[in-house]
This record gives C-alpha cells, structure tokens and sequence, in this order.
C-alpha cells in the first residue's frame, strides 16, 4: 500500500512540473531585465499560452547558455485559403517569431491566428485595437485537432479489440474489457435506460458512449505534461453541444414538437390558452437552444477553470520562492490535481447524463394520455 501510495504521489508531482516548465524557462528568459515585464505578467502571460490553440505540438522547452530558447516538438501543417491553397509547415513561423512567406504572400502568426502582412510583418489596428489585417480562412491541423484524431483512434483501436475479445471469449471479457465493461454497463442501465426508455434506448447508445469516453479521455490528456486543454477550448465544445441539438431535434417525436408548441395540451379550451401561450410558446423555443448551450459553457467553464487555478497555484511558486510559501502552493496544486482528475470524469458523466435526459424528452409518447381520453370518450 505505501508502494502505491509514493507511486501515486510521483505521478501527480510529474504531472504538476510537466505542465509548469515552460513557465520557469519564462521567467529564467524573459524576467525583469528581459522585456521590462514582472514575473505576474510573465504567469499570467503563460496560463493564457497554455489554455489557446497553437498551430505546432510543443512537448517542453529550454534556454541554453547563450541565451537561446530552444523548443522540443514537432510543426503541424498549416492549411489556409487565400485566393487558394496554401499548404505549409508551421516551422516556417518559428512559434511566431518569424513570418512565413509562401507563393509571394507574407503570413504571420499572432495571437495564436493567422493574419495577411506586408514583408515587414506588420500589423494594423482599429480604434479598439483589434487587428484589421486581412486573415485567410484556416484550416490547420492545429494541436488540438491533432489530439481529437489521437484520440479517435485509441477509441476505435481499443472498443474494436474489446468487441473482438468479447466474440473470441463468448461475451466474457478479458484484459481491458474487465475495466471498461461496468462502465458501459453502469452508461446503458444507470443514464439511458432510466431517461430515455427501454423502448427508444438503443438507438442512442453509440453516441452516448462515444462522447462519454470522448470526453473523458481528453480530459485525461489535458492533465498529462502534454498540456492539451482541448476541451477548454469553447469551439470544441460548442460543436459536441450542436450534435447533441441536433440529435434531440432530429429524432423527436411528435408528442415531444407538440409540447412544444401545444404546451398545455387540449386540457383547456382554445380561447383560454392564447394569453398563456403568449408566453409558454416562447419560452419552450427559447429552452431548445438553452439546454444545448448549458451544455457547452458547463463544460467549458469547468476545464479551463481548473487549468487557471492549478497553473495559477503553480506560478505562486515561483512569486513566494521561500521555504513556506513555494511548498504550500505545490501542496494546493497537488491536492487540485487530484480533484481535477476526479472532475475529469465527472463533467463526461455530466454531459453524458444531461444528453440522454434530452433524449429521453425528444422521446416521449403519450400513449397513456390517448387511452384516458378514449376511455373517458366511452
């Protein structure tokens, strides 16, 4: 037990230093006497670095003796349409600090987006200080991108094993299926059964455990070394929210449109509804695009509030650098890890559970209410 305890413990301290690094070499590069710049602007500098997209994958990185600051990674390739395409390799921007010149047209890379530039790389601004350059439609294989393909691929390589070892073993599972069988159990008995139904359940099953896993091994990569804070980012999770839009919408059925138009049902006479329906029609057309939208900034607001706490804690470090201060803030940072893994898998039940309770009102029938009112008609 005290094996697994200090190799538990390791782990998390691994984890917390991988994803602060960079951070140090910040400072150690860019302190006071760099860019004029404190160290609280320097950490807060990074946090905002850490929690945006980025056009190359950057592993870790270090400063040598001269000064030079060197990066250990790989490019992604850039795909813009600017009166065409253009393909090229992210390395040509130097992480920004250089411009990218292809087929005659100067790019550069700032604030993490591509914007159009003259051969100086220079860039306009509005009244508001907004860039007015022009920014090509792009259609990058940024990180995150990378790690959403990563993703779906350990997902199809390790469910396809898992059916394959089920087939071979007569449905007992073994390896890794003994993990992962309670779990999509606990998915199809605990969340879609109860709120869809046990006749209309089945048909959202694959895309109930696909988003749960989805999301739950992004999360897990977000607190590795790695730093992918994928779904921190409010794209990412807007385009899971429309699916499931979609999905409810889509599969509705019609008792489910008619509440949403006929709320009160033929419960009152006609002329007694209009005021009401004044009202509750509204808001039940306005509650069809709320559901999906809480959905998206929960998750959202979740991640990418427990990247700034722990990096934050982290940077506190580096502030106190005493004896007291530097090991309270990695103790706080090593017990928010701990929670973080834990909200890891409990924002992808969340957002599995409330999906399959929209499901389960796209689902409705009222058949009983049919019965009672021929009964009543007899």
């Amino acid at each position: 037990m005290r094996k697994t305890f200090l190799k538990n413990f390791l782990l998390i301290a691994v984890l917390i230093l991988g994803q602060f690094s960079f951070a140090k070499e910040k400072d150690e590069k860019h302190g006071d006497e760099g860019h004029g710049k404190d160290l609280k602007t320097e950490i807060k500098e990074y946090i905002q670095h850490h929690l945006q997209d980025s056009h190359d994958f950057s592993l870790f990185s270090y400063t040598k003796d001269d000064g030079e600051h060197k990066y250990v990674g790989f490019p992604l390739p850039v795909i813009l349409w600017d009166n065409g395409l253009k393909v090229f390799s992210s390395s040509k921007f130097h992480h920004g600090e250089t411009l990218a010149e292809v087929d005659g047209n100067h790019y550069k890379l700032y604030h993490s987006k591509i914007y159009k530039t003259d051969a100086e790389g220079s860039i306009n601004y509005d009244e508001e200080h907004h860039p007015t350059n022009v920014k090509p439609i792009d259609f990058s294989i940024t990180k995150n991108v990378v790690m959403i393909i990563i993703t779906g691929l350990l997902m199809l390589w390790l469910f396809t094993s898992l059916a394959k070892s089920y087939a071979k073993n007569e449905g007992i599972p073994t390896g890794a299926g003994r993990f992962f069988e309670p779990i999509i159990l606990y998915i199809r008995d605990d969340i879609a059964r109860p709120n869809i139904g046990e006749k209309r359940y089945g048909k959202y099953m694959p895309f109930l455990l696909t988003i749960f896993f989805f999301i739950w091994f992004l999360n897990m990569f977000g607190m590795t070394p790695l730093g992918i804070n994928v779904t921190g980012n409010i794209a990412i999770t807007f385009a899971l929210a429309l699916m499931v839009f979609l999905i409810t919408n889509f599969t509705g059925t019609k008792d489910y449109w008619m509440h949403q138009f006929n709320p009160l049902g033929d419960s009152m006479p006609w002329y007694a509804k209009i005021p009401l329906y004044i009202i509750l029609v509204p808001i039940e057309i306005l509650g069809l695009f709320i559901k999906p939208f809480s959905l998206l900034i929960r998750l959202y607001a979740n991640m990418q509030a427990g990247h700034i706490v722990l990096m934050s804690l982290i940077g506190l470090m580096f502030i106190f650098k005493s004896w007291l201060g530097s090991p309270l803030s990695f103790g706080l940072a090593f017990a928010i890890s701990l929670i973080e893994i834990l909200v890891a898998l409990l924002q992808a039940y969340i957002f599995t559970m409330l999906s399959a309770l929209y499901f389960g009102f796209a689902s409705e029938e009222h058949e009983h209410d049919h019965e009672h009112e021929a009964e009543l008609s007899h």
